[in-house]
């Protein structure tokens, strides 16, 4: 791992993809228009990105169902379609300091999380889904003589994906991987924040062996590109990770177009129950700092609620505070640092309109302020409110930031009251020595995944998505696949 001046060098170095990857080459947007992709912690302009719209859109989408018809990655041998992914994985590993650099610079992470859990993270998914491919059987149905039916997974085509900046390289990964493995055609639009990583994986997948057309990526807004794919008329699916609001339009634009397949994962407001049976208070103290701090706060399944029974609570606060305080805002090149910058001024200010109202209705006892590094950037201290009413806002509300609610509960259905009261149902945690209460509490939590004795656990083998209004997608596990395919029988009469 290199240190910081080694991180700053190797950045200075970069030279970033800019424009979109359409049908295997990089290509200007069609109108000519160009945005700003920004560096957080600094404010420069790290790149000028092809502003693409309704007409890139088109081009992408047509390059894809010209190499989906031609079967050229639709109707490669599994095997072959296995060693494509395969060698893509290695050529992650292989330039994993840039890529990680690239999701650093453009929109604030910290580069060692990067460089050892989203970088390491997106190589392991295209693996993953690699060796799938040849793993995946169809079905032979019962029936009576003189008749063969088969049930078979096909590809769906043109699959359209819509990724947040919040992790762009993994995000981008994790529709794309199983997009891919299934034989589909990919056309992905990044988060206009933090399109680089996006635009540099297109290349590696080229160099690995990915056919042209079988995988876009088109930079540009929600608004104008997002748009155009979302209501695109041959598009047969679209997955989505994103905020409840724009997972609504697009199924909203499914409707008024060709009833494509929408898979949205949206929104999070994941609460963190705490009983006082837990013994190990340092354990879930350190993790419930982890869980709501742990790339700023800007993770869907965040531990933003902190549920903590009353006669624990304050025990487990003082902890909290301290280990809030080893947590500052530094540069995201430095190793030292241990929590990054915010995504840009908007969502900056966001928070920071959160934190400014939370200070009149709960107990501020950590952070709550505005910050620069080096006289420079988009940082927030980690926050925690303690005291907060259920009711409250920052309660409530998806922040997207380094902002803990804590809230007392004095009973087991207090707690899981609480907990689901939420429009949102992503993941929960719950900490507990009583396997009983484990066993009880998470059946009775509406969300996705229940994390015991940790947080946000997730791996390539489960699936990750939620209840409620965060959506009803799923990516990762074999289970993904399904999205990404049809249900097709093929029915053989022969003679006995």
């Amino acid at each position: 791992m290199l240190d910081h001046q080694g991180w700053k060098s190797r950045a200075a170095g970069l030279s970033f993809r800019n424009k979109a990857f359409i049908d295997g080459r990089f290509v200007d947007a069609a109108s000519g228009r160009v945005f700003d992709s920004i560096n957080p912690a600094t404010g420069e302009v790290l790149a000028q990105v092809a502003e693409c719209d309704a007409e890139d859109i088109d081009r992408a989408v047509a390059a894809g169902r010209r190499a989906f018809e031609d079967g050229r990655w639709s109707r490669m041998a599994p095997g072959a379609r296995k060693a494509v992914m395969l060698k893509l994985a290695d050529l992650i590993r292989a330039n994993l300091e840039e890529m990680a650099l690239l999701d650093s610079l453009d929109m604030g992470k910290l580069v060692t999380d990067a460089a050892t859990i989203d970088a390491p993270g997106s190589a392991h998914f295209f693996q993953w889904y690699g060796e799938a491919i040849d793993k995946i059987y169809d079905e032979v149905a019962p029936t009576g003589p003189g008749d063969l039916a088969l049930v078979r997974r096909v590809p769906l085509g043109v699959v359209g994906a819509v990724v947040p900046w919040n992790f762009p390289l993994d995000m981008a990964t994790w529709k794309a991987a199983a997009a891919l493995a299934a034989g589909n055609s990919v056309v992905l639009k990044p988060a206009e924040q933090s399109p680089l990583s996006a635009l540099r994986l297109a290349e590696l997948a080229a160099e690995a062996g990915v056919p042209d057309g079988v995988f876009n990526v088109v930079p540009g807004f929600g608004a104008t590109a997002g748009r155009a794919l979302g209501l695109h008329m041959d598009v047969d699916c679209l997955a989505f990770t994103g905020s409840t609001a724009t997972g609504k339009l697009f199924m909203q634009y499914s409707g008024q177009s060709n009833l494509k397949q929408v898979w949205p994962e949206t929104g999070g407001k994941s609460p963190n129950i705490i009983f006082a049976d837990c013994e190990d208070l340092d354990a879930a103290a350190e993790m419930a700092a982890f869980g709501i701090f742990f790339n700023q706060g800007e993770v869907c399944s965040a531990n933003s609620r902190l549920y903590v029974e009353r006669s624990v609570k304050d025990r487990l606060v003082e902890k909290l505070i301290a280990r809030a305080a080893a947590m500052q805002p530094g540069d995201p090149l430095d190793p030292a640092s241990r929590m990054g910058a915010i995504v840009d001024e908007k969502q900056t200010q966001g928070i920071m309109r959160f934190v400014e109202a939370g200070k009149q209705t709960a107990n501020l006892v950590a952070g709550g302020e505005r910050v620069t590094v080096a006289g420079k950037g988009c940082f927030v201290q980690p926050t925690i409110f303690d005291d907060v009413r259920h009711g409250d806002p920052l309660a409530r509300d998806e922040i997207f930031g380094p902002v803990l609610s804590v809230i007392a509960f004095d009973s087991e259905d207090e707690a899981v009251r609480m907990a689901n009261d939420s429009i949102y149902g992503l993941a929960a945690s719950v900490w507990t020595d009583n396997l009983s209460r484990a066993c009880r509490v998470s059946e009775r939590l509406h969300v996705g995944t229940v994390s015991v004795n940790t947080v946000d656990a997730l791996s390539a083998q489960t699936p990750f998505g939620g209840m409620k209004q965060s959506g009803f997608g799923r990516d990762l596990s074999l289970h993904s696949l399904e999205k990404y395919t049809a249900l097709k029988t093929v029915w053989i009469k022969y003679r006995t």
